[in-house]
């Protein structure tokens, strides 16, 4: 522990407990310690009237850990899997380990538990280089319990840099038991990744502080380092039907659980929006001022043939339901089009469309941070503009 109390010199005035801002401090008969949830912001040390406070030397430590850190190489996926078939996200974060892979001369590594040879071979041709895979019928309901075992023993035996994970259900799920395992960091719902040029470490940035900054997290001590990315956030790879790679199997005789899945049940909505698979997105914001903006705004995405989605916003004020919400708090999406219609751009609702191929933000003020991000940007009343392109998209389409 870099911050430690000596205790032959603390007199338990207590002074220290109130200066800490994580309750990292504690006391015993009479004498303070340090805690785990310590963050090392030293203000303790400041305050201390005894000089009881101190922090320690960590060079043999820090020169430790560098050493293991040399024996640390290659990117891994977890490859998620829902009824035997590997889920979209699985290919996504290939994208992106790929990507990573390659900028720090590394393999792609990719675990798949639960899922048949030839859905690790769909696993290679997105950009893997090897895949682990347990075919064990244990692993095709997801159990919490078996799937942290199981890869933590992948991970302590291959020791790669850098592990990705879908921040889904599933990934939120059991991915924080394998950091603590493992005694890492976590970076969660990361919504870019990048290699730092000089120390090579991961940058993992994602929104803090309720979406209102941009936060980039590195985890330049330990390793692995661990991140979950939220679906459609990052591009599919190249699919190339022709590569190859390795499969190796893997068994897992020793593991336990404390659970069983005896049955899954699946959640019935009465409406179905599949935000994440259109190709056109045509969203409203504050800017749609109610019922009537959104009208306009749906007959647009009928025209396209896509579907209607909406900030936080629009959806708070009871113009249209939550399953249509786009960003931190709704869904993330990667149509083609995506159309803003009276939408601010607030980093929130960004997070989850900024991956668009093609942004098009319509807004009366030209100095809305929608404009930023946007393709192609149009500064006018959405109530005058949306239905000229809708009348133009149904010429076009001869609707």
């Amino acid at each position: 522990m870099p911050i430690v109390v000596k205790v032959e010199k603390c007199t338990g005035c207590e002074t220290c407990l109130s200066s800490c801002p994580f309750d990292a401090i504690i006391m015993k008969e009479g004498k303070a310690f340090i805690n785990e949830y310590c963050n090392f912001c030293k203000t303790c040390i400041s305050v201390c009237p005894e000089g009881a406070i101190i922090e320690t030397e960590e060079s043999s430590q820090r020169q430790a850990t560098s050493i293991q850190i040399k024996d640390y190489k290659d990117v891994l996926v977890f490859a998620e899997q829902r009824e035997g078939k590997a889920a979209p996200v699985s290919f996504e974060l290939l994208g992106a380990g790929r990507r990573l892979a390659d900028e720090l001369g590394a393999k792609l590594l990719a675990v798949l538990l639960g899922a048949d040879e030839s859905e690790a071979k769909e696993l290679i041709k997105w950009g893997a280089d090897r895949v682990y895979l347990c075919s064990d019928n244990r692993f095709q309901k997801f159990n919490d319990d078996s799937c942290s075992e199981a890869l933590t023993k992948i991970i302590n035996e291959q020791k790669p840099s850098i592990v990705l994970a879908g921040a889904t259900p599933i990934g939120r799920s059991f991915i924080p038991r394998v950091a603590a395992r493992l005694r890492t960091g976590l970076t969660a719902d990361c919504t870019s990744l990048e290699i730092d040029k000089e120390s090579k470490n991961l940058l993992q940035v994602r929104p803090a502080f309720g979406g209102n900054i941009m936060a980039t997290i590195l985890c330049p001590d330990y390793r692995p380092q661990m991140a979950t990315v939220r679906p459609r956030v990052m591009k599919k790879g190249t699919y190339d039907g022709n590569r190859t790679g390795e499969i190796i199997t893997v068994q897992f005789d020793e593991i336990t659980s404390r659970t069983r899945v005896i049955d899954t049940v699946k959640e019935v909505s009465g409406v179905s929006v599949n935000l994440h698979e259109a190709e056109f997105i045509v969203a409203g914001g504050r800017g749609a001022g109610g019922e009537k903006g959104f009208k306009l705004i749906e007959e647009l995405a009928q025209a396209l043939g896509g579907v209607i989605g909406a900030s936080r916003a629009a959806v708070d004020e009871g113009w249209i339901s939550y399953s249509h919400q786009v960003g931190q708090t709704g869904k993330t999406v990667n149509p083609k089009i995506y159309i803003a219609c009276g939408i601010s751009g607030a980093v929130q609702h960004l997070v989850g469309m900024q991956s668009s191929d093609i942004i098009i933000a319509i807004n009366k003020n030209p100095e809305a941070p929608i404009f930023n991000v946007a393709t192609y940007g149009i500064v006018g009343d959405l109530f005058e503009i949306v239905p000229l392109l809708t009348r133009k998209i149904r010429e076009l389409r001869n609707l």
